[in-house]
């Protein structure tokens, strides 16, 4: 029986592999930050990483890994779906966000672009295991749902309020008593103290907005959304020397 968020969303994801690929071609062609299609060539949230080991937390079958390859020393990423993982190349582990698999002090940069952190029930220990594995110095950057899309429907033209952004019991779905989806709930708040709890400095904190010419829908994630408030969340920190 499947009773934990990394149980769940572990067959969710490598049953959903096929259809969200079909779903997302696009956003998943190249080093997307998120669905407003903001690209890392664009924004250089990682800086300069020539030269850099790169560890990328839930990397799903990892375009932003592949991008960074040719660019990088080294560019590693890690899924909990092997069903994800079997699309990708490279150098990919299976993995669970909440033990990374790697040595102390072993990556000068540590990102994730919606992956793995929303989905488990400890984001807190995520970012320790981040902070664990990087460098005195090391830039960690993760891009995220913006916690206040979390009151929202989850319909791109729907503007109904569904849930409390004050509550933290987070999303979930079962099939009798066994649970097969999980999703997590942080406040903007929430999400800075568990940074700072990790031991991060930082740096900045991006909404990115919608752009003009972005037609296409991604989710819950719309022009018609996303020219009112933002859906998206990047957080950059690194960790003192």
């Amino acid at each position: 029986m499947s009773n934990t968020f990394s149980d769940a969303n572990r067959t969710w994801w490598d049953q959903d592999a096929h259809d969200y690929h079909q779903s997302h071609s696009a956003y998943l062609s190249s080093f997307y930050w998120c669905p407003e299609m903001l690209h890392e060539k664009d924004a250089r949230l990682l800086g300069d990483v020539t030269g850099k080991r790169i560890l990328e937390i839930g990397c799903g079958s990892a375009p932003c890994s592949t991008w960074l390859r040719d660019r990088a020393e080294l560019a590693v990423g890690f899924d909990i779906s092997m069903g994800m993982l079997q699309r990708g190349t490279g150098n990919l582990v299976q993995a669970d966000a909440l033990s990374f698999p790697f040595t102390d002090d072993s990556f000068d940069i540590v990102f994730s672009a919606f992956g793995a952190i929303p989905f488990v029930e400890s984001s807190l220990t995520v970012l320790q295991e981040a902070a664990r594995v990087l460098k005195p110095g090391g830039r960690f950057v993760m891009a995220i749902n913006h916690p206040m899309r979390w009151i929202f429907a989850d319909d791109p033209d729907s503007f109904a309020v569904q849930y409390s952004y004050f509550d933290r019991s987070g999303y979930t779905e079962f099939e009798g008593e066994r649970l097969t989806y999980a999703e997590q709930h942080r406040t903007l708040g929430d999400r800075i103290r568990e940074l700072l709890h990790a031991g991060f400095v930082l740096d900045d904190l991006l909404e990115p907005e919608w752009p003009e010419d972005l037609t296409e829908n991604w989710g819950q994630w719309s022009s018609k959304r996303g020219k009112i408030f933002p859906g998206t969340a990047i957080f950059v920190a690194h960790l003192p020397q």
